[in-house]
This record gives C-alpha cells, sequence and structure tokens, in this order.
C-alpha cells in the first residue's frame, strides 16, 4: 500500500508538472491545483482506472462520470495513460475505455480518442510518448500514433501515424516526417493566387482596351488630315 501511494504522489508529481512546464498561463501552484480542470480529470481517472483494475468496475464509472460533470472531460477508466499527462483547456475530450496513451502526451479542447463501430476487444487509438493532438481532431480505431508525432486542429485520423511526424486534414494525412515534408500538394506556397490571377486579367484588358482607343484615335487623325487635303 506505501508503495502504491507513493507512486501515486510521484504521477501526480509528474502531471502536475506538465501543467506547469506547457502553459505559460500557470502563474502559480495554487492556481494549477484548484483551476485546471485537466489536472483535476486525469487526477480522478487515475482513481477510477485503479478501481477498474480490481474489477470495481461501477464505482470506476462512478467516478468517471462524475469527473465527466465537474470537469466536461470523458475518460473511460479503462484507459491506459502514462505520466506528465497534459490536458489544455479540456471541454469537451472524450477518451475511450481501450486507449492507451504514453508519457508527456498533450491533448487540447474537443479532442475524441475513439473507436468506429462497435467492434469488441482493443479499438482505441494508442498514443506513443510526447505525442500531441491539437483542438477538435478525431483519432479513431485501434490505431498507432508514433512517439512524437503531432495531430493537427480538425484532423480525423484513421490510419497509423510514424513517428515524429505531422498529420492534417480530413481524412488525416502525414505531412512532414522528422522535419521533411512528405506530401508536396500541402505546400501552400505554389498554389495560385486567386486575387494576383484577377488583377493580371485586369491589367491585360485595360492593356488591350488602352491599345484599342490608341488605334482608334490614330485612325480619326488619319480621317481628318485626309479631309482637310481633299478640301
Amino acid at each position: 500500500m506505501i508503495r502504491i501511494i507513493r507512486e501515486g504522489w510521484e504521477t501526480f508529481l509528474t502531471d502536475f508538472r506538465a501543467v506547469k512546464e506547457q502553459d505559460p498561463a500557470a502563474r502559480h501552484w495554487a492556481e494549477i491545483l484548484f483551476t485546471y480542470s485537466g489536472l483535476h480529470a486525469i487526477c480522478f481517472h487515475r482513481i477510477a482506472h485503479f478501481l477498474f483494475r480490481r474489477k470495481q468496475f461501477f464505482l470506476a464509472r462512478l467516478i468517471s462520470q462524475w469527473s465527466r460533470f465537474l470537469t466536461g472531460i470523458e475518460i473511460h477508466p479503462g484507459a491506459v495513460i502514462g505520466k506528465g499527462f497534459f490536458i489544455d483547456h479540456g471541454m469537451g475530450v472524450v477518451i475511450g475505455e481501450t486507449c492507451e496513451i504514453g508519457d508527456h502526451v498533450t491533448l487540447y479542447q474537443g479532442v475524441t480518442l475513439g473507436g468506429t463501430g462497435k467492434e469488441k476487444g482493443k479499438r482505441h487509438p494508442t498514443l506513443g510518448n510526447h505525442v500531441m493532438v491539437s483542438s477538435g481532431a478525431k483519432v479513431l480505431g485501434a490505431i498507432q500514433v508514433g512517439s512524437g508525432a503531432k495531430i493537427g486542429a480538425g484532423a480525423v485520423v484513421l490510419r497509423n501515424v510514424p513517428p515524429d511526424s505531422t498529420v492534417v486534414g480530413v481524412p488525416g494525412r502525414v505531412v512532414s516526417q522528422n522535419g521533411v515534408r512528405m506530401d508536396p500538394a500541402w505546400d501552400f506556397s505554389q498554389v495560385p493566387d486567386p486575387v494576383a490571377q484577377s488583377m493580371k486579367r485586369m491589367q491585360n484588358e485595360l492593356f488591350l482596351l488602352w491599345m484599342t482607343i490608341n488605334r482608334a484615335d490614330d485612325r480619326l487623325k488619319q480621317m481628318e488630315q485626309e479631309k482637310a487635303k481633299v478640301q
């Protein structure tokens, strides 16, 4: 029992330090302790998970639902979450039963780590260490997200993500890995600028109009000269 208490305290301190290290708005330890719903949610989850592993399923779910009511963050007590876990803002975060999350992972508001249906067994994602999942992203199914990966805001990820890569879009696509761009289609510097194109067309049309007016003016002067000679 003493060992369990010591391990739980060490885990709490790691989670607490993760908030202080990653959120520049965290000014004081009391502010973190009493006002950060992400820290509250993971503390409740640690207790619920402890009970879940000892087959106290009803009590575990009761604690997780109470935590959801208080924090707006829903974490199934069966989810396995490593140390240094940080949920920033947190409202609307959902973490499924068979999720496995490594150490020092960061989630932002509106993130869903969910399943894709009613299949049994392992049906939720596995996240490696130092993964960041941005606001509103959905990571669905029994997929692997490698350590150091970053999921962009609003992305829907349905396939495995390699380590140290960045995924964006719907469906999620790997656009860089180890700092190297993987998909040139996402290089927006190569996308034509519609405003510049419109300006260029307008310049061409103005040039043609100027040429037409000049030709008409030259023709008018020529006609006046011919008329003067006849008179």
